[in-house]
């Protein structure tokens, strides 16, 4: 098992031998499911995610003894061109909320019953303004990626991530757009709250970045257009991938960052389930080109890996379901499918 990179060419490597679902934990996963008391997927998608957990734990019954949650922070150039309503030192401040368990993320974690923890990437060396440069050199993109897949422990048995960064819906919308075309306007929404001549300058950003770094392949996208927090979450889906730990993605800056790995390799993002759709508008459109649906529609925009968190309830209670719920044979129930 490889988890370790030194170049975008090595991480391709890894990329490309990527384990996939196994089919002993599934087949017990099928063989149980339609012994339990209940009419064949009644139970909807709670049976999804107790087949998916299977698949991608590599065991049957499917566990949920150490859910963690990672938020990576780190800071952008493009914030200092007015793209967001917050100013930059807000990451910092709320980094420091995480720490003393003040925000959202905090809560939520408690509630369900996951371990939080939250990486700093550089916060006083933002990256570059990507209108002008590339936001990262490869070097810098290496360092994040690594850091991410270094978060990963060996013994979660799912993975919640999120992110905190003032200005990082404009890179989310500049990744997006670059990975899947269409107009900048399709992909930029409001982000903390900007609006009017506020939002048309974030939507201005986002078409040059993309003028300037478009029509690459989709790592050098995500390293030219993303940023440190956004190269660590695909970095920490890549390293889950190895260690066979499921994924809850949040919202759309971590959609997007880990958008990258499906293009450049289908199939990378397969033990990955989105946890909400967020209000952002070019979240929705974004999962529906990696053909995937999310759990929870809530209209939530927080980030902070707070939708995910909230979808570990929804886990939690498939988990239950199949391993707790009686079988016909056990309960004294006639089957259906008896005769």
């Amino acid at each position: 098992m490889n988890l370790s990179i030194s170049s975008v060419s090595s991480l391709r490597t890894v990329l490309a031998d990527l384990p996939g679902p196994d089919a002993a934990a599934q087949a017990l996963w099928a063989a149980r499911e339609p012994q339990l008391t209940k009419p064949g997927g009644s139970l909807g998608r709670l049976e999804e995610l107790s087949s998916w957990l299977c698949a991608w734990q590599g065991c049957h019954p499917p566990r949920l003894e150490r859910p963690v949650a990672r938020v990576y922070a780190g800071n952008h150039g493009v914030a200092a061109l007015g793209v967001s309503a917050f100013p930059a030192e807000v990451t910092v401040q709320m980094v420091a909320n995480f720490q003393r368990g003040g925000a959202a993320i905090n809560q939520l974690c408690g509630a369900f019953g996951v371990q939080l923890e939250v990486l700093s990437l550089d916060l006083d060396r933002p990256t570059a303004d990507f209108t002008q440069a590339p936001a990262m050199d490869e070097a810098e993109f290496v360092a994040a990626v690594q850091a991410g897949m270094d978060s990963v422990p060996a013994d979660a048995d799912l993975l919640v991530i999120g992110e905190m960064g003032i200005g990082n819906t404009t890179p989310a919308a500049a990744v997006s757009c670059a990975l899947f075309g269409g107009e900048a306007a399709d992909w930029t929404g409001r982000g903390t709250g900007v609006e009017g001549g506020a939002l048309a300058r974030k939507i201005q950003v986002v078409a040059e970045g993309v003028a300037r770094h478009g029509g690459q392949s989709a790592l050098d996208i995500l390293r030219c257009l993303g940023g440190r927090e956004l190269a660590a979450m695909a970095g920490a889906v890549l390293a889950a991938r190895l260690r066979r730990v499921p994924v809850l993605l949040d919202g759309y800056v971590t959609t997007a960052a880990v958008a990258a790995l499906a293009v450049e390799r289908p199939g990378a993002l397969d033990h990955c389930m989105v946890g909400h759709v967020s209000v952002e508008p070019g979240h929705r459109r974004l999962i529906e080109r990696l053909g995937k649906a999310a759990l929870l529609d809530l209209g939530m925009r927080l980030g902070e890996g707070s939708g995910a968190a909230v979808a570990v309830g929804l886990v939690r209670a498939a988990v239950a379901c199949h391993t707790g719920m009686a079988t016909f044979a056990e309960a004294g129930v006639s089957d259906a499918g008896e005769k």
